[in-house]
């Protein structure tokens, strides 16, 4: 039964005649907040409802008669949506499950079941409900326990990185005469400085990813962003690309906390890093850097020629414990946005597959 159906999914429309419904149930069935297909048992879509062709885009009254492959011809159908149906098609109709979930082209979630057997008297019945709301909750419910689990193994955590830290950090300060006599002083004061950003970033780890304070100072975008690129050129250039930093044209001055704008940037940074080495090309990774004014505001840009990132995954980026790496945390992107809003500022971010992508972060200004 279900192979014959099948089949006839795919025959050419033919002319339909509607049978009489109750109007009743008609009207009962345009004033549900589903989506309703429903097709008879020769493959002809014999009902569609008002909320189905906002679903769909497509004109009232246009489809009764069709077949899904009539359907898949429909110029008004947009290519995101066909592609949709298809999938849909073979993951209820081809592998026998009840129900499918999707992402569409704006980042909701839909959930299409599919109703049939002996009490649907051979018919076919898929209804499309939005559950981005049950989404958001379950979201929530899932970092919710894991922000419990997490608070449970902060001590014991804290207790094994922080130690070796510290050991780290004494005897560096033991060499540190050694290599002012070597004219490496310099080396040994951003090897200090590292330790402690390490420090303030496992602290911010462990407090479930709510950054502390900003220890407010006035810090020049230029020295900022002059640093993080000392920090990051030979790691890039292990990785197979190169930090292009544009000078600024101008003096700008922000107020903020230090560590933390250099966490922000080099963490955007490092992802860039790892994207692009992640490229289906093997053409040379490069990361620009720089920054210029806006207004009252100082923007400034990192832009990556990697493997870029699909529509859904722009829409969770900075949700808490999200992550599309393997051994991903999901909280350093959910961190900075909250430093950046912290310091009055935002992220916008924009990208496209196997293009690239690029940040950019917006801070006020000292004038």
């Amino acid at each position: 039964m279900i192979s014959q159906y099948q089949e006839s999914l795919l025959l050419p429309a033919r002319t339909f005649q509607s049978g009489p419904m109750n109007t009743t149930y008609e009207d009962v069935l345009e004033h549900i907040d589903s989506g309703i297909l429903l097709f008879d048992e020769d493959g002809v879509l014999t009902f569609v409802n008002k909320q189905m062709y906002g679903i769909l885009g497509l004109n009232r009254h246009s489809l009764l008669g069709c077949t899904l492959l009539h359907l898949l011809s429909n110029i008004q159908l947009n290519r995101f949506k066909k592609k949709q149906v298809l999938h849909g098609y073979r993951e209820m109709m081809k592998k026998g499950k009840p129900s499918y979930e999707f992402v569409d082209e704006y980042g909701r979630y839909w959930k299409v079941s599919l109703h049939c057997g002996e009490q649907m008297k051979g018919c076919y019945l898929f209804t499309f409900k939005e559950i981005s709301d049950y989404k958001l909750i379950e979201q929530t419910a899932y970092q919710n326990d894991s922000l419990a689990m997490l608070g449970k193994l902060s001590a014991s955590i804290a207790h094994e990185i922080r130690n070796p830290l510290t050991a780290i950090r004494g005897f560096i300060q033991l060499l540190h005469p050694h290599l002012h006599q070597l004219g490496k002083e310099e080396y040994a004061k951003i090897i200090l400085a590292e330790i402690d950003r390490a420090n303030d970033i496992i602290h911010e780890f462990l407090t479930s990813s709510k950054p502390s304070v900003p220890q407010v100072a006035m810090i020049p975008v230029s020295a900022l962003l002059k640093e993080v690129v000392l920090l990051t050129e030979s790691e890039a250039l292990m990785k197979g690309c190169e930090i292009n930093f544009y000078p600024l044209q101008e003096d700008m001055i922000i107020s903020g906390d230090i560590k933390q704008m250099k966490q922000v940037v080099l963490n955007i940074i490092r992802n860039a890093m790892e994207a692009i080495t992640e490229k289906v090309d093997d053409s040379m990774g490069r990361i620009e850097l720089g920054a210029s004014r806006e207004g009252a505001e100082v923007r400034i840009f990192i832009s990556d020629n990697g493997k870029g990132m699909d529509i859904c995954t722009l829409d969770r980026l900075f949700s808490p414990f999200f992550t599309t790496k393997e051994n991903g945390t999901g909280l350093g992107l959910s961190v900075s946005d909250r430093i950046i809003k912290n310091h009055g500022g935002c992220i916008s971010v924009s990208s496209r597959v196997n293009e690239g992508t690029r940040f950019v972060i917006s801070l006020p200004l000292i004038q």
